[in-house]
C-alpha cells in the first residue's frame, strides 16, 4: 500500500488531486500538511485524512507515509523534494517542477544518488483526448506533421489590476509569470509527442505594468524531427479575446483542440472532418497517479517523470533568459 503524505494542501489538492490518492487501488491518504495548522485541520476533517502537520519535516518523518506528493508554490518545491529523497520516500510533484532549471537537477541528483523515484504532475501525458491527439499524429491521420501553433490569451484578474498580486505572478516563487504556470503544461505536452525540444527563439515582454513578471511571450520552437511550431501566450489582454488553443498541421490535414477549456478535439483531413470528446475527469490528475502508484507497487512505468519534467523547466528558463537578464 503507497500511503501518502501533502506538503501544502491548498487549492490544487481539493479537487483535482487530492481525492485521487484515496480512489486509485493501492493508496491512501494518511497525512497533510500546511504552515497554517488551522487550514491543514480543515483540510484533513473535509477529507478525512487522519492527521495533519503544519511543518513539512513531521510529515517527511511520519512512519506511516511512504510517499509524499508535494503541492506547494515551485519556490520549494526543491527544498521539500530533496528532503523526501533523503528520507528515502518516493516523490510526486506538482509542476513546473521547481523554480528553474537547476533546481530540477538538484532534485534529480538527489533521486540518482539514493536511488528514489521523481514524478511531475504533468497529467496531460495520461488524459485520454490528449493520448488521443498522440496516437492520431503517431498513425499518420493529418500525414506527416510539418508545423503546430498555439495561441494562449488570458485577461489580468481583478486582483492583478488592483495590485493584489497572486503567488504566480511573483518570480522569486512561481519562476515567472503566468507562463510558467500554464505554459509548462504545453511543453511538455510538446515533448511527450516529438521529443525534447531542440531550440527555441523568443520574444519576451511586460506589455500590461501590471507586474515585473513577463506578460507576453512569443516563441518559435524546433524540434528534432523537424518538428517546427510558433507558441504565443498573452495575459493583458481583454476577456473578449481569450483563447486557448493547439493546432497541428500536417501535409493531409490538421487537428485542433484546447488545452485547458477541454473542447471537442477537431481533426480536418481530405475525409471530412471528425470530432472527438476530449474527457476531464472529476479527478484530473487521477490516471497520472495511478501511473504513479502502479509504479511504486510494481506494475508498471509512469510517463511522466523528473527527467521529462526538468526538460520543461529547462525549455521555459531557455526561452525568458534574456528577459529576466535584462530586468534582474
Amino acid at each position: 500500500m503507497i500511503n501518502w503524505g501533502i506538503i501544502g494542501c491548498g487549492n490544487v489538492t481539493e479537487v483535482k488531486s487530492g481525492p485521487a490518492f484515496n480512489k486509485v487501488p493501492g493508496s491512501r491518504l494518511v497525512a497533510v500538511m500546511r504552515r497554517n495548522r488551522a487550514l491543514a485541520e480543515d483540510y484533513a476533517r473535509r477529507h478525512n485524512v487522519p492527521r495533519y502537520y503544519d511543518k513539512a519535516e513531521d510529515l517527511i518523518n511520519d512512519s506511516e507515509v511512504n510517499a509524499v506528493y508535494i503541492a506547494t508554490p515551485p519556490g520549494s518545491h526543491a527544498q521539500y523534494a530533496i528532503m523526501a529523497i533523503e528520507a528515502g520516500k518516493p516523490v510526486y510533484v506538482e509542476k513546473p517542477m521547481a523554480l528553474n532549471y537547476r533546481e530540477c537537477q538538484m532534485i534529480n541528483e538527489a533521486a540518482e544518488k539514493y536511488n528514489i523515484p521523481v514524478f511531475v504532475a504533468y497529467y496531460r501525458r495520461t488524459l485520454p483526448g490528449f493520448l488521443k491527439v498522440k496516437e492520431l499524429i503517431e498513425n499518420g491521420a493529418i500525414g506527416n506533421v510539418r508545423f503546430f501553433i498555439i495561441q494562449l490569451f488570458k485577461a489580468p484578474s481583478e486582483d492583478e489590476k488592483s495590485g493584489k498580486l497572486p503567488w504566480r505572478v511573483k518570480p522569486e516563487i512561481s519562476g515567472g509569470g503566468h507562463f510558467f504556470d500554464l505554459a509548462s503544461h504545453q511543453i511538455d505536452y510538446l515533448d511527450f509527442l516529438f521529443g525534447p525540444v531542440l531550440k527555441v527563439k523568443s520574444v519576451v515582454l511586460n506589455q500590461g505594468g501590471l507586474y515585473k513578471a513577463e506578460d507576453y511571450v512569443s516563441v518559435q520552437f524546433v524540434f528534432g524531427n523537424g518538428v517546427t511550431g510558433n507558441g504565443t501566450w498573452c495575459f493583458s489582454l481583454d476577456h473578449s479575446s481569450n483563447r486557448d488553443l493547439m493546432e497541428f498541421f500536417g501535409d493531409r490535414g490538421s487537428i485542433r483542440l484546447s488545452c485547458f477549456t477541454f473542447e471537442p478535439i477537431v481533426v480536418i483531413s481530405s475525409y471530412g472532418t471528425r470530432e472527438y470528446i476530449n474527457e476531464r475527469p472529476e479527478n484530473v490528475q487521477y490516471y497520472l497517479i495511478e501511473q504513479v502508484v502502479n509504479e511504486l507497487l510494481g506494475k508498471g512505468k509512469a510517463v511522466s517523470t523528473g527527467i521529462s519534467g526538468a526538460r520543461a523547466s529547462k525549455v521555459m528558463d531557455e526561452i525568458v533568459e534574456e528577459y529576466y537578464a535584462s530586468n534582474s
